[in-house]
């Protein structure tokens, strides 16, 4: 891969040593070879793994830079856990906890996290079961999960303690805030993505039920 996916990476996540943009690439590759296996990614993103997931996961670390205990929900293929698990691991004390269900995504987000020695630590759990495993993560992350009316109800435990939110969203985030604001009332700020026209990421705090306001 070329320089400039060096300089993407770096303008979407923040200063990136070569060392960890080569086990980035490393990453990728080893991705793509799982996803034979298991269906990790829709296949229609396939064709640029690199934009389309690595650097889309990547841009939350320039959004919240100082941040050390993450958890991400719905980890999946390691989208956008795994990427902050490399790109944490050069900010000392920095954790993320990958929370996901299922057992066989599960395994290889346990694979990958021992292979690459991430500061990772992958809870095989429903995220309603998770709660107790992460009393104090500052930001909360999910990507391509559920609405964000679901993704708030799932994440409340932290987020009405103080934790943040950084939620991949699309074109239509509008009519998911508007419906959360039914149940739940919260600070805003919209990111918009660097790797998709139409996507935001939502820096969502202060959670709080609506009829407290």
């Amino acid at each position: 891969m070329s320089a400039d996916a060096w300089d993407d990476l770096q303008n979407a996540a923040g200063p990136v040593s070569r060392e960890t943009f080569e086990r980035l690439q490393t990453f990728e590759q080893l991705f793509l070879k799982w996803n034979r296996s298991i269906n990790l990614a829709a296949p229609s993103t396939l064709d640029d793994v690199w934009r389309r997931h690595i650097l889309d996961s990547a841009q939350l670390a320039r959004i919240a830079p100082n941040a050390t205990r993450w958890v991400d929900l719905g980890s999946g293929g390691g989208f956008p856990g795994l990427v902050l698990g490399f790109l944490l691991s050069e900010r000392p004390g920095a954790a993320i906890d990958l929370v996901e269900s299922n057992r066989k995504k599960a395994s290889f987000l346990q694979s990958v996290t021992g292979q690459f020695d991430l500061p990772a630590r992958v809870i095989a759990r429903r995220i309603d079961d998770s709660y107790a495993l992460v009393p104090e993560p500052q930001i909360v992350t999910a990507r391509a999960l559920a609405a964000l009316p679901d993704l708030l109800d799932l994440s409340a435990p932290w987020l009405t303690k103080g934790a943040r939110a950084l939620f991949h969203k699309g074109r239509d985030y509008r009519a998911e805030v508007e419906e959360s604001a039914h149940r739940w009332a919260f600070d805003l700020v919209e990111h918009s993505s660097m790797t998709d026209a139409h996507g935001v990421i939502l820096e969502i705090s202060e959670l709080r039920p609506a009829n407290l306001q």
